[in-house]
């Protein structure tokens, strides 16, 4: 019987989140088929469903010792808000957001937490703030210092040369290339929270 911890990666990307993280069962669960399969390529042993993330965490959370979600962030990301009435239209913030925080708090009795990007207004529920994320946990997430944290700068090929992702091969637009490594939260700090979470699940075993 398998002693390695059972994580739902939830909105997936590529798998920066993944990266680093060893001795772990993994399903992760990507709507994009092009996203899914650079995952896959990169991570063979993890089980990789293609589907929606909200309803999959509604009906299979209880399956999971560690659960990570990073909802969809461009309506609560400043980048976007900061272009209101210029190139972007208003759009109502998207709350399946907070829908999962709350229902992780009320029903999850694993750990977990959910990422997104620090956001235009205060939030609704207070995170944990870590590099340009926002992390909502059931667990003490301690402060990290990251090199290199803003992703935003530099050459395409430099943001893979510090992600540990080869985009080349695959037949993707120059935009989606860019937009999927932004996506990425830096695999150091995806290493670093699982870390946290194994820490937290051991001391309330004993």
């Amino acid at each position: 019987m398998s002693n390695q911890t059972k994580v739902l990666n939830l909105y997936a990307g590529i798998g920066g989140n993944r990266k680093l993280w060893n001795d772990v069962d993994v399903t992760a669960i990507e709507w994009d088929e092009e996203k899914a399969t650079i995952y896959r390529d990169h991570f063979p042993n993890d089980t990789v469903v293609v589907t929606d993330a909200h309803e999959y965490l509604k009906d299979n959370f209880s399956n999971f010792d560690f659960i990570w979600s990073s909802p969809p962030c461009p309506t609560h990301s400043r980048i976007r808000y900061a272009g209101k009435g210029k190139q972007n239209d208003p759009v109502y913030p998207d709350m399946n957001l907070y829908q999962e925080i709350l229902f992780l708090q009320g029903y999850y009795e694993g750990d977990y937490v959910v990422e997104n990007v620090n956001g235009w207004y205060d939030p609704l529920i207070e995170p944990q703030k870590r590099q340009r994320h926002y992390f909502w946990s059931n667990f003490q997430i301690p402060p990290i210092d990251l090199s290199k944290s803003n992703i935003y700068e530099g050459t395409i090929s430099e943001w893979e040369s510090d992600l540990g992702f080869d985009l080349s091969k695959y037949d993707l637009t120059h935009n989606k290339r860019r937009k999927i490594l932004r996506n990425c939260v830096k695999p150091k700090l995806g290493e670093h929270i699982l870390n946290a979470a194994t820490k937290n699940r051991q001391a309330t075993l004993f």
